[in-house]
């Protein structure tokens, strides 16, 4: 028997030779017949390998072999020729090194290779050196484990090859046949995952076949949240749209593609190159420019019967208590000049939160009962005496919800605005130029008339004339990266004469336009402004809407920002850290990081003195970052509520913003009571920010419990006219469209985000940030940012040429589904119903019937599907 090198430097002496012997005679009486018979033979073998004769190598070799390849084990335990191989290990790996180059050295190294996998020293990669040394035989025959062992060992040599700049082509033929096993046998994320440790998904390409794309494709779409590094195969770039639209001949596809561009906000105009066919061009440029989006909303509205326009004390329902009435009864007078001026304050706040409330609930209907009522109505409810009702900037947000109620229905948004532009008073003419921007958010037309009636006023005299054109063009252009635009508003940020909340405003507008461009241009504009400031400018509350227009430039693009952040490191020390902070979260945002979120954690640790502001934006930075997947999102959940218990009070005025952020239109039960305790909180400014996050996570979901709490808080609250503002404005955003729409950014099952959604998102939190001087103070209407997120939450069917169709389909709770084996169900606890139909957050839907083919893998917004040529009627 050959000698086990083992053992080889076991201690000489008699004791330990007779405990060796004793112990194998143990193991061997241990053995059943059959086991033992084939140790003997195995043991036969190895002593034959090292025979001088070529002939009995080779049939001791191949007899090895065999016993390998044939042995089958549980898979719990070692198979047993691997079992009984293992004391020679070290021996055959010395006689391997005397033998001469032949087929017999590669026969050996074959299975010297299959005897590594339990034999090798961790960090060795001996399984690959002699697989690299062998035959280049079928490595699937060896089994699943032994395959398996050699991608993570491939990939261990890879990074180390790398780095030393070393050849890799030997490594890169091992793969091509690993990724063919895998990809045959139903593992595709085995074979995903070792081509992106290798950076080739390329190969992938050559595998993938009509039975296994989807597994694959799904894995893919998987992965991409996890790794940004590759998300460059899915990020939806110019050229790769152009690519997607050249490549593919099928109109339908292409019309169903318009769709998911026009849901992610993408401004695109179509070639002919694109689309060869004139009137195929326009359909599909119309589509992109989502014209069709508000007949499909008001479809969805008819069909659910909602169309009956609400007031604000639909969405009350709460007790109208004395104080109420007299506020009413104040405002009354007010009209006729003989009301008290506290009073009058009040009853301004209350209507204030009202024409809030209404443009919320009814947005996107087209009609309401405070602003749109027809003229010959009675005249209490008609739109100018609702309109005066409000005080001097109560009207801008007044004549701005006009443009909310109208919202995505241009011509006739327009047609009604109008009026207000003839007015005398500047505040009403700032709300029109507002609405007329937030009617056509998201919307693109080729009158262009946001520009036509917006671009001559951003340079008019009057502060709330040009504030209302500004905003209005950044919301009209969101995401645009207009270029006309740019030379319109860059020059007003270094305008000395402008007043600074001209120049915040404009700020935020480039900012929107130009949402994750890098513009280099527009970055150092705002970089001049912020380094114009003045010390007295830099401690006001709107001032820091300037580094977030500056953030917004690079939203989620990652390291590009890191040239703006050096810069930023030479500001004024007042605004350095919060310039620091504010670009980076908006350059990591959406993206996981988990070294991000550590970094932004650590400045939320600090115990810093009273006039430090930068801790804000950090806090809502960890919401950001992390609200790219379900796993990191709930893990900030409890890393802010840490911060809630510990952090000095600046940061727990933005914690209950952060959670109404990760949580948007999803009412968490654990989210909603941690908001419902603070909104009781002693500190005025902590309890605002906690009741507006209450409306955040609930909105659009008529969430019955989240309407109770608001409505026990307006009772609660009703003395503090600041408290009682921020819970009507709660309640407007948990009706939100009387519960239609949404304001997640993200969509197509949570895999895109939507960056002008989450850059309105942020804007609007960030004015939170100072809720007392923004929204309670005269620039309330940073409110209507919100707008640039609202999405119908719906599942329209259409047929092929776009008309409605109303279809059987399953909706229910997502199952996530990847990597699993066989075909496993996607939804839970469904429900079946007819389209169109509304998805609540975490809910999927898939077809409930085989007559009809969805031409997009993932149902939800607009869905063309045709028929099924297989289909038979049963």
């Amino acid at each position: 028997m050959a000698p086990d090198p083992n053992r080889a430097g076991a201690s000489s002496s008699g004791t330990a030779k007779d405990d060796a012997v004793a112990k194998k005679k143990v193991e061997s009486e241990d053995l059943s017949d059959e086991d033992l018979a084939l140790k003997q033979q195995l043991e036969l073998y190895v002593e034959r390998v090292q025979d001088p004769d070529p002939g009995l190598q080779k049939v001791a070799l191949e007899s090895m072999r065999q016993e390998i390849r044939t042995s089958t084990s549980s898979m719990t335990s070692v198979p047993k020729p691997l079992k009984f191989l293992r004391p020679h290990y070290g021996t055959l790996k010395a006689y391997y090194e005397t033998m001469a180059e032949s087929d017999l050295k590669k026969y050996l190294a074959d299975i010297l290779s299959v005897l590594a996998l339990t034999m090798s020293a961790e960090g060795e990669r001996e399984s690959l050196k002699y697989r690299l040394l062998g035959s280049e035989g079928d490595i699937g025959s060896w089994g699943h484990e032994y395959v398996r062992n050699l991608a993570g060992e491939i990939a261990q040599e890879y990074a180390k090859r790398q780095s030393e700049e070393a050849p890799i082509d030997d490594l890169m033929e091992l793969v091509q046949q690993i990724v063919a096993f895998h990809m045959k046998h139903n593992a595709e994320p085995e074979a995903v995952d070792l081509l992106m440790e290798v950076e080739d998904l390329d190969i992938l390409i050559e595998h993938v076949d009509k039975t296994n794309f989807k597994r694959t494709c799904l894995y893919l779409t998987s992965s991409a949240r996890c790794d940004t590094g590759i998300l460059y195969v899915f990020e939806v770039f110019n050229s790769y749209v152009r690519q997607v639209f050249t490549s593919c001949d099928d109109v339908l596809r292409k019309k169903q593609f318009c769709y998911i561009l026009a849901r992610h906000g993408i401004t695109f105009e179509l070639d002919e190159e694109m689309a060869a066919d004139d009137e195929d061009r326009e359909m599909l440029q119309d589509i992109i420019n989502n014209s069709k989006l508000s007949e499909g909303y008001l479809t969805l509205a008819r069909d659910i019967e909602v169309m009956e326009p609400k007031s604000p004390e639909d969405i009350y329902k709460a007790l109208i208590f004395v104080e109420e009435l007299l506020a009413k009864a104040a405002a009354a007078h007010l009209l006729d000049g003989r009301a008290s001026a506290g009073a009058s304050v009040d009853s301004a706040r209350q209507n204030l939160a009202a024409t809030f409330v209404n443009a919320f609930v009814n947005a996107g209907f087209g009609q309401d009962k405070l602003m749109t009522v027809t003229s010959d109505s009675s005249s209490s409810g008609s739109s100018g005496n609702w309109l005066f009702k409000n005080k001097e900037h109560g009207k801008t947000s007044a004549a701005a919800s006009l443009g909310m109620i109208l919202l995505w229905d241009v011509d006739s948004g327009l047609a009604q605005i109008d009026k207000y532009f003839h007015s005398n008073d500047n505040h009403v003419i700032a709300g029109a130029l507002l609405g007329v921007g937030i009617v056509n958010c998201g919307i693109k037309n080729d009158c262009d008339p946001a520009m036509a009636l917006l671009g001559d006023y951003t340079d008019k005299e009057d502060t709330s004339i040009r504030i209302g054109a500004i905003m209005g063009l950044g919301i009209a252009y969101a995401g645009s990266q207009n270029e006309q635009l740019r030379s319109k508003l860059a020059p007003i940020l270094n305008d000395a004469k402008a007043s600074l909340d001209v120049i915040a405003f404009t700020a935020i507008s480039l900012g929107l336009i130009y949402v994750g461009s890098c513009n280099e241009e527009v970055a150092q504009a705002i970089i001049f402004a912020l380094m114009d400031r003045s010390e007295s400018e830099l401690g006001e509350p709107l001032t820091r809407l300037l580094p977030l227009g500056l953030g917004l430039l690079y939203l989620g693009k990652q390291e590009s920002v890191e040239a703006t952040a050096e810069v930023s490191k030479t500001f004024n020390e007042k605004i350095r850290k919060y310039c620091d902070m504010t670009l980076l979260s908006c350059a990591y945002a959406g993206t996981g990081n988990v070294l991000k979120v550590q970094n932004l954690l650590g400045h939320c640790s600090q115990h810093l003195d009273k006039g430090e502001t930068h801790q804000g934006p950090a806090v809502l930075g960890i919401a950001m970052v992390a609200m790219a997947e379900e796993l990191g999102l709930e893990m900030a959940i409890r890393s802010l509520e840490h911060l809630l218990q510990y952090g000095e009070q600046n940061i727990r005025r933005a914690v209950p913003l952060a959670l109404g952020l990760l949580c948007i239109s999803n009412p968490k039960v654990n989210v909603m009571d941690t908001l419902s305790r603070l909104s009781h909180d002693t500190d005025s400014e902590v309890a605002m920010a906690a009741v507006i996050s209450l409306g955040l996570i609930g909105a659009g979901t008529n969430n019955a419990r989240i309407a109770g709490m608001l409505r026990n808080l307006s009772s609660y609250y009703y003395k503090d006219t600041s408290l009682l503002f921020c819970v009507r404005i709660a309640q407007g955003l948990v009706h939100l469209g009387k519960g239609l729409l949404t304001l997640n950014p993200y969509h197509s099952d949570r895999f895109l985000l939507s960056p002008t959604a989450l850059a309105g998102l942020i804007t609007m939190l960030h004015a939170c940030l100072d809720m007392k001087a923004i929204v309670l103070g005269k620039y309330h209407y940073v409110l209507y940012f919100l707008v640039l997120a609202m999405q119908p939450r719906m599942l329209l069917t259409v047929d092929e040429n776009l008309k409605p169709l109303s279809v059987p389909v399953r909706v229910g709770q997502a199952v996530d589904v990847v990597g699993q084996a066989g075909r496993p169900k996607t939804i839970t606890g469904f429900q079946t119903h007819s389209t169109p139909v509304l998805l609540a957050a975490g809910d999927r839907a898939e077809l409930a019937t085989e007559k009809y083919i969805p031409l997009s893998p993932i149902l939800e917004g607009f869905v063309i599907l045709k028929e099924n040529p297989d289909y038979r009627e049963e």
